[in-house]
């Protein structure tokens, strides 16, 4: 089982950024998945969820800005996507994917966004 993240990197205040996560080694089509961060010096956050229906939650520091997103047509490779929109320079973090049913029970290496001001 692997989780797979990328697209993180740099980017002004205001910009854009997508990123992927890439589910492989099982079918995950049942699984919640999600995004979390973690910021220098500061607990880990969950900033999307997303269920096997296509439900999602948010919390208020990103709701209107972040969207999740799910491909599950392949039965063995699913991707989640987090668009993430008007980014602040305190959306910098290591951002991870996770998946599970229950709990997280499968976590990606993260990927780094970064927004300056």
């Amino acid at each position: 089982v692997q989780l797979q993240a990328s697209g993180g990197g740099l980017v002004q205040a205001g910009g854009s950024l997508r990123l992927s996560c890439a589910a492989s080694g099982r079918t995950f089509n049942s699984y919640v998945m999600g995004w979390f961060r973690q910021a220098p010096g500061k607990q880990r956050e969950s900033v999307a969820v997303i269920t096997s229906g296509g439900s999602t939650n948010y919390p208020d520091s990103v709701k209107g800005r972040f969207t999740i997103s799910r491909d599950n047509a392949k039965n063995t490779k699913n991707i989640v996507y987090l668009q993430m929109n008007s980014l602040k320079p305190e959306d910098t973090a290591v951002y991870y994917c996770a998946a599970g049913v229950g709990h997280f029970e499968y976590w990606g290496r993260g990927t780094l966004v970064t927004v300056s001001s």
